[in-house]
C-alpha cells in the first residue's frame, strides 16, 4: 500500500534529510545498476542497493522529466525532484564517492509524490499519464543545481514547473538572485545561500589601536585604523573579524571574533567587546592593550549582514549582542533609509546597557523609528520610561503585545537560549525561515543527518599528537596539529567534537562550506562546484600549512 509520506512496511529511516509528501518514493533504475556494475567493476549488487523504493524497468534519469505522472497498480504519481544527496548511499555501496559519482554521471534517481493512494506490486507496468511542463529531465534538474553552469534561462525554466518540490524552487531562486557566474567568487548561492562577499585578505593583517571606549560596566570598544595609511575593505553592516592575539609567548595565539559595531567605513573598524570573568581574550585587550598597540585582525567576514529591501526591519538583541545589529542601524541612519524599523533591546539595567546615547540618537533620525527597551534586573532608581521602557525579557509575547509586523526582516543577535526561543516563536506565527537571520558568538550548531550526537565541549583528538600544520578552530577556541591519519578536515573536526554541518561528504552539497579565515587547503576529491572564495569544504579538504576555520 502506497500512501502519502511512503510506502507501508518501507517507510524512511531519517527524516531530516529524506521523506516528506515531496519526496514519498525513491525510485532508481536497472539500467542503472547495469552501468555501475560495469563502471565500478562489481556484480554483487541487490533491489534495494540504492535505497531505492522502487527498482524499475526503465524511467531513465535522462528521459523522465519533472512534473511526469504516472500511474502504477492503483496509485498515481508525480516526478518532484533528484536524489538529495547523501552519505548513506556510500554506505550502502561501500563507496564513499558515491554520493558525488551520481550527480557526476547523472544517474541520480528521483523522487515521487504520491497524488493518490493505492497497492501497487512487483510486476506491475509503469503508466505514463501526462507529461511535465518545460521538459526538463531529472538529470538536467540535478545538474543545474550540482554542477557549475547555472544559466539563467535553465533556472527560469525550472521555476515554471509547479511540480518542482519547495526545496529546490528556493535553491533555484537562490541562484538567480545570487549569480555564481558573476566573477566575484560568490560560490553556489543554491548550495550556501548565506555565503558573504569574499574576503579583502587572506589571513591577518596588522591594524593600530587609535581609540579605547567603555560604554558599559562590562563592554569597551576599540577603534583599528590602518598601519601603512592604505584604506581598509569597507564591511557590510553585521559582519565580524576575527582577532590573533598574543598574550603568553610560550603558548599559541588567541582567536577571538567580535562584531564590528560602528558604520561600515573604509578608515576604521570599531569592535565592542565584553569583558568576561575568566575570558583570557577579553582580560588581555582589557588590561594590556593601549591605544598605539597593534592588533593581528582578519578580514571582515560573515553572512549576518543588513539585506536592502524596503521590507520593515526589526533589529532584536540582548547583551552584547547588540554590536552587529548597531552597525545595521548605523546603515539605516548613513542610507536616509525610510524604512520602518524597530529596535528592541534587552540588558540588565542601565549599568549594563552599552550605547544607550547613540542608539536614540540615531533612531531619533529615521523617521519610522520603534524603540522598546527592557531591563531584566532594573534597580529601584531607574525610572521607566527613560532609558528602558519595561522590566522583564524580550520574548514573542512582547513582539506580539507591541504589533511587530509579520511580514519584517528579522535580525536577531544574543545568548544562544534568546535566539532559539524567538526563533522558534516567529517560525511559529509564519514568518518565513528565510526572514529570521541570527548570529551568536561562539560555536554554531551541528547538523549530522541520522547520526545522534552526545555534544561534548571541544577537546584536542584522542591518541599521539599530530606533526603537522596548526588547525585552528576560531569560534571553538581550540587548535590542533594535523594527523595524517584524518582522511579530511571533516574527520579532524568530528575527532575534535568541534560542532559540524555535513550531509553527502564527498563534496556535492555544500553543507559544510565554512569560512577560511587564514591559510590553504587542497582537495580529494575535487568539490564537483567550488565553494566561494575564502571559504572551504571541510569534508573533502587537506591542510597546505597552518589553516584557520571559522568554526
Amino acid at each position: 500500500m502506497v500512501r502519502r509520506l511512503n510506502i507501508d512496511g518501507d517507510g524512511q529511516g531519517d527524516l531530516q534529510g529524506h521523506g516528506g509528501e515531496q519526496r514519498a518514493v525513491l525510485v532508481y533504475q536497472l539500467e542503472s545498476y547495469r552501468y555501475w556494475e560495469r563502471e565500478l567493476g562489481r556484480s554483487e549488487f541487490a533491489f534495494g542497493q540504492f535505497g531505492e523504493n522502487f527498482t524499475v524497468d526503465g524511467l531513465s534519469d535522462r528521459e523522465v522529466c519533472i512534473g511526469d505522472r504516472y500511474r502504477i497498480g492503483d496509485a498515481l504519481f508525480e516526478v518532484t525532484q533528484p536524489r538529495v544527496t547523501c552519505y548513506r548511499v556510500g554506505m550502502r555501496m561501500d563507496e564513499p564517492r558515491m554520493a558525488a559519482l551520481l550527480v557526476s554521471h547523472g544517474r541520480p534517481g528521483f523522487y515521487l509524490r504520491v497524488l493518490e493512494e493505492g497497492l501497487i506490486g512487483a510486476g506491475d507496468e509503469i503508466v505514463k499519464i501526462d507529461d511535465g511542463p518545460e521538459r526538463m529531465t531529472v538529470a538536467e534538474i540535478d545538474a543545474l543545481l550540482y554542477l557549475p553552469g547555472h544559466r539563467r534561462e535553465d533556472l527560469q525554466r525550472a521555476l515554471r514547473i509547479p511540480a518542482l518540490s519547495p526545496g529546490w524552487q528556493g535553491s533555484f531562486r537562490a541562484l538567480l538572485d545570487h549569480p555564481s557566474d558573476s566573477g566575484l567568487g560568490a560560490g553556489n548561492a543554491g548550495l550556501s545561500a548565506e555565503n558573504g562577499p569574499p574576503p579583502a585578505w587572506s589571513g591577518f593583517r596588522t591594524l593600530r589601536v587609535s581609540r579605547i571606549d567603555q560604554e558599559s560596566l562590562a563592554v569597551f570598544s576599540l577603534t583599528l585604523t590602518s598601519l601603512d595609511g592604505q584604506p581598509l575593505a569597507t564591511p557590510l553592516p553585521g559582519q565580524f573579524v576575527v582577532l590573533r592575539l598574543h598574550p603568553d609567548a610560550a603558548a599559541g595565539p588567541l582567536l577571538r571574533s567580535y562584531s564590528l559595531s560602528s558604520a561600515p567605513e573604509a578608515d576604521h573598524y570599531r569592535i565592542s567587546i565584553k569583558l568576561e570573568e575568566h575570558g583570557a581574550a577579553s582580560s588581555y585587550l582589557r588590561n594590556h592593550i593601549r591605544v598605539g598597540d597593534s592588533l593581528e585582525v582578519s578580514a571582515p567576514r560573515g553572512a549576518f549582514t543588513l539585506r536592502s529591501n524596503e521590507r520593515p526591519a526589526v533589529l532584536l538583541s540582548a547583551g552584547v549582542g547588540i554590536t552587529p545589529v548597531l552597525a545595521m542601524l548605523h546603515t539605516l541612519v548613513a542610507t536616509g533609509s525610510t524604512r520602518e524599523v524597530w529596535w528592541l533591546y534587552g540588558a540588565r539595567n542601565g549599568a549594563e546597557h552599552p550605547f544607550a546615547r547613540e542608539c536614540d540618537e540615531l533612531l531619533r533620525q529615521l523617521p519610522r523609528s520603534c524603540r522598546y527597551i527592557v531591563y531584566s534586573r532594573a534597580s529601584a532608581s531607574e525610572p521607566r520610561g527613560g532609558d528602558f521602557d519595561a522590566r522583564g525579557h524580550l520574548n514573542l509575547d512582547v513582539l506580539t503585545r507591541l504589533g511587530v509586523p509579520p511580514e519584517a526582516d528579522f535580525y536577531l543577535c544574543g545568548p544562544v537560549a534568546f535566539l532559539q526561543e524567538l526563533t522558534r516563536g516567529l517560525l511559529t506565527l509564519g514568518v518565513p525561515p528565510n526572514r529570521v537571520h541570527s548570529e551568536i558568538f561562539g560555536a554554531g550548531g551541528s547538523s549530522t543527518p541520522g547520526i545522534n550526537e552526545q555534544r561534548l565541549s571541544p577537546h584536542a583528538p584522542a591518541g599521539p599528537v599530530g606533526k603537522g600544520p596548526r588547525i585552528s578552530f576560531a569560534r571553538s577556541r581550540l587548535s590542533v596539529d594535523w594527523d595524517s591519519r584524518y582522511q579530511n578536515l571533516l574527520e579532524l573536526s568530528e575527532a575534535c567534537d568541534v560542532p559540524v554541518r555535513w550531509s553527502c561528504r564527498t563534496g556535492v552539497c555544500h553543507s559544510c562550506e565554512v569560512a577560511l579565515i587564514g591559510g590553504s587547503v587542497s582537495y580529494e576529491p575535487d568539490p564537483l562546484d567550488p565553494p566561494a572564495i575564502g571559504n572551504l569544504l571541510i569534508c573533502c579538504s587537506r591542510p597546505q600549512g597552518d589553516v584557520v576555520i571559522d568554526l
